[in-house]
């Protein structure tokens, strides 16, 4: 499944679900590089 996830402040990667953690994080894979961070699609409460 194609995700995306924000690694930084503003920067943001799409690849294949590897796996979601049990942090919260998505470990995703592009290519043959892996990249964690947390997922882009999340709204935030106010």
């Amino acid at each position: 499944m194609l995700q995306t996830i924000l690694i930084g402040s503003c920067i943001s990667v799409q690849g294949l679900l590897v796996k979601q953690l049990e942090n919260g994080r998505m470990r995703i894979r592009v290519g043959e590089r892996f990249y964690e961070g947390r997922p882009a699609n999340v709204a935030k409460a106010a």
